[in-house]
């Protein structure tokens, strides 16, 4: 047992310095705010849309929601790992680019600490940066001009978590987490002149932590279902780091802005209905209060120079609805393909950023919706019949009229192992 949780910890370490230097998307639109958010779910719920609020089987890992925690078997060490592929369509104006990419998803484990009272630790993504396109133009001069934008980084999770159950129907929990991570980003305009070409360097630290705080009741309907509905809320709060601008033109001006990120207050609400071993079905909704946010960006100044400030505007509330569900046509059954979990959702998304079109003016930036399928393939061997393969596909789309589009397909796989690390052998 104890080379087990050595090797488990040592193993969490390793994956902890692996995931900090990915990033998990090509899209340019990461380039504005934190970047694109990322899917903070799990092998169980991916294949259904993501939705969490209203599950707490204790056979998986539901860090979106800690309450669930509380629900975690007594015998088992539940251990979550997994990785994906993505392929990606962008298309503007009738030019098209493909890019693909993989990374670690992430990793989460789960454990009974007393009756009532179950824990969790893991590491996620909390965002990705990742792009790297061009645009050429006139400028009024008739001088032909090329912009190349790159940026990298991201931001990160790893946390650890309780929920208890003070009694029957209901549970809380909260995960406290730290949250890391960093951003570069380049913006080079060469001229075909021979002008002086001008660069920008954007680059950002984080090192700050995450708090959530999470409910749920469970209540029986009829002699076979029952109904739990979940909420959660993350604190926001400034994230105390400080962004930095370095403008190269003849020389190289340093501009910086203290406090410069702030994680929005997010508040999520769902409900799940459950046919123990058979079926469940739920929805969710999500709110980010990004709006009242500001975000560092280049102004203008009254003496025609510029500067880089914070600035209210550039950001915007967002909201995220979730529906999906789980049926098992005979868990128990001698048919292989009876005992598989077959899942399905669908989301829609607003967004959390503003944009700036072609003509330099900000506008809302774009929506998002996206369906997903997955199975849950059950692992059998002489020791254990409860870890499964998760196996998941989405397609999701993001783009508006007469700007980029983005189309991508995922393929997340994962395995949970559900191991009786807990039980006492008996000998005779």
């Amino acid at each position: 047992m104890n080379k087990r949780i050595y090797v488990l910890f040592i193993s969490f370490y390793v994956l902890t310095v692996y995931v900090s230097a990915q990033s998990g998307t090509n899209s340019p639109y990461s380039m504005y705010g934190l970047g694109i958010l990322s899917e903070r779910s799990q092998g169980f719920n991916r294949g259904m849309a993501g939705i969490s609020q209203g599950f707490r089987e204790g056979t998986y890992v539901n860090p979106q929601n800690p309450a669930s925690y509380s629900n975690v078997d007594s015998l088992t060490f539940i251990f979550d790992a997994a990785v994906a592929l993505q392929n990606m369509n962008i298309s503007e104006n009738g030019v098209k680019n493909n890019a693909k990419n993989g990374n670690f998803e992430y990793v989460v484990a789960s454990f009974r600490v007393l009756k009532n009272l179950g824990a969790s630790f893991g590491i996620m993504p909390f965002t990705n940066v990742g792009y790297d396109f061009s645009r050429t133009g006139t400028t009024q001069n008739k001088d032909i001009y090329s912009t190349t934008y790159t940026g990298s980084g991201g931001l990160h999770q790893a946390y650890i978590g309780f929920g208890w159950r003070p009694f029957k129907p209901f549970s809380v929990g909260f995960n406290i987490g730290y949250l890391w991570g960093s951003q570069t980003k380049v913006v080079a305009t060469s001229y075909s002149s021979g002008a002086t070409p001008l660069n920008r360097y954007y680059t950002s630290d984080v090192n700050s932590y995450t708090l959530d705080l999470g409910m749920q009741y469970s209540f029986r309907v009829g002699k076979d279902d029952n109904i739990v509905l979940g909420a959660t809320y993350s604190l926001g709060h400034e994230l105390g780091n400080t962004a930095y601008m370095y403008d190269i033109l003849n020389d190289s001006t340093q501009y910086s802005v203290k406090d410069a990120f702030s994680m929005p207050h997010i508040v999520s609400g769902g409900v799940a209905w459950h046919r123990p071993d058979k079926w469940s079905f739920g929805i969710d909704y999500t709110f980010y209060k990004f709006g009242s946010l500001a975000y560092p960006d280049v102004i203008n100044t009254s003496a025609n120079r510029i500067d880089y400030q914070k600035r209210d505007g550039l950001l915007m509330d967002r909201s995220k609805i979730a529906v999906g569900g789980e049926w098992i046509p005979g868990k128990y059954s001698r048919n292989f393909f009876e005992r598989i979990h077959y899942r399905a959702g669908a989301y829609f998304a607003t967004p959390y950023v503003k944009v700036y079109d072609a003509s330099g003016k900000l506008i809302d930036g774009p929506k998002e919706y996206g369906v997903s399928v997955g199975l849950g393939i059950p692992i059998m061997n002489t020791y254990n019949n409860r870890s499964l393969l998760n196996v998941s596909g989405q397609w999701v789309y993001s783009g508006m009229s007469n700007l980029i589009k983005e189309n991508y397909l995922r393929l997340t796989i994962g395995l949970t192992f559900n191991e009786k690390w807990f039980a006492k052998w008996k000998f005779e």
